[in-house]
């Protein structure tokens, strides 16, 4: 299972730790219970500067008790990407590489994952989705 690990700084601040364990999966699959206790969070990228924007993305987190859900992004409305931290069930299998992205966002003081690990600075060549493909991995 490819696992991505994102360092970017919105990451490190709605993961709470270096960074956020990103899945992948298909919009259309997503069942909800709960709704009415869904929130959004749209980052401010930039910030401070002349080139400040809201993102297009949205981080989807509970109201009730603030756990990171998934993010959606209307640039690709067939894809969704939960939190690994917000799954319970199945257990998730253990990736025999981590993939961490956005090094270029990492400061100091953030240390990578043990164990294998690909590193970019910002993201992998391939998607998600392609990984899974590549490595017979794909769950349609």
């Amino acid at each position: 299972m490819n696992t991505q690990f994102c360092l970017c700084s919105i990451c490190r601040k709605v993961g709470g730790v270096g960074g956020s364990v990103n899945l992948g999966g298909h919009s259309e699959t997503l069942k909800i219970e709960g709704k009415e206790h869904l929130s959004v969070y749209k980052a401010v990228l930039e910030r401070g500067t002349s080139k400040e924007h809201i993102a297009t993305s949205e981080r989807n987190f509970c109201s009730k008790c603030s756990s990171m859900l998934w993010l959606y992004d209307p640039t690709w409305p067939e894809l969704i990407h939960p939190f690994a931290s917000a799954i319970d069930s199945p257990e998730l299998k253990n990736p025999d590489t981590l993939v961490c992205a956005k090094l270029d966002s990492k400061p100091d003081y953030v240390r990578l994952p043990e164990g294998n690990k690909e590193t970019y600075q910002q993201f992998g060549p391939l998607s998600i989705e392609e990984w899974h493909r590549k490595n017979n991995e794909y769950v349609e």
